[in-house]
């Protein structure tokens, strides 16, 4: 997160310095709209995802236990799926910088980022199923196969995209996007491990985040 916004208020902050005014608005604009478009849309994702149809009813008795579970899967099922679309947005940002990289001719930066990008993306799937694991839900291997598309899938389109050409305001509204669509997704997680072990989240955020810093340090270091 501390990368992206990096590299999203960058050209920014330039373009106010150096008194290129259109060119400031323009990136300005871009940059509230897809950090507010980042953030805002996977909740209505997310409550469209899990949304239960008003006319689903199995009856009372025994079978209205089975009735009040089926909402909480569902939920847990679409809260999984929010945080794959946030990931594939933030994801979609990774490969832009993998394709605009190689665009340029920086070829070794290119291949840095995508081993990079893939040594934490790996993790990235627990993120994924960590509230379907609190939740005791265990999806369907189709539901897997699209949670693993969605999120990994635009990498690989952002790549293509990336290397077709290059621009600064796409750059930033994407970054932007991406920006936001973290920032929910940590915030769901925090949730979740608040309900789980509020000590042991905070220490997997201490050991991630450091583990984060470490492999961004290596990367920078063989960019020399």
């Amino acid at each position: 997160l501390l990368e992206i916004f990096h590299h999203a208020t960058e050209p920014v902050e330039d373009a106010l310095v150096d008194g290129h005014w259109g060119e400031f608005t323009g990136l300005a604009v871009l940059y509230v709209v897809g950090l507010g478009v980042g953030l805002l849309s996977l909740e209505y994702f997310r409550r469209l995802a899990g949304r239960q149809p008003d006319d689903m009813s199995f009856g009372p008795g025994a079978m209205s236990a089975t009735e009040n579970a089926m909402p909480v899967d569902r939920q847990v099922l679409g809260l999984g799926m929010t945080i794959a679309v946030g990931i594939g947005l933030h994801n979609f940002a990774e490969g832009l910088a993998i394709g605009q990289a190689a665009a340029i001719g920086e070829i070794t930066l290119a291949v840095l980022l995508v081993v990079g990008f893939a040594l934490h993306n790996a993790t990235e799937g627990f993120g994924i199923v960590g509230p379907l694991a609190g939740s005791g839900v265990r999806p369907s291997w189709s539901w897997l196969l699209l949670a693993g598309l969605v999120a990994g899938g635009p990498t690989v389109l952002g790549t293509i995209i990336g290397t077709a050409f290059t621009s600064q305001y796409v750059l930033v509204a994407f970054l932007a996007l991406s920006a936001g669509a973290i920032v929910y997704v940590l915030g769901e997680l925090f949730a979740a491990g608040r309900r789980l072990s509020w000590t042991l989240t905070l220490w997997g955020v201490f050991g991630g985040f450091l583990l984060g810093l470490a492999t961004e340090l290596v990367i920078e270091l063989a960019r020399g």
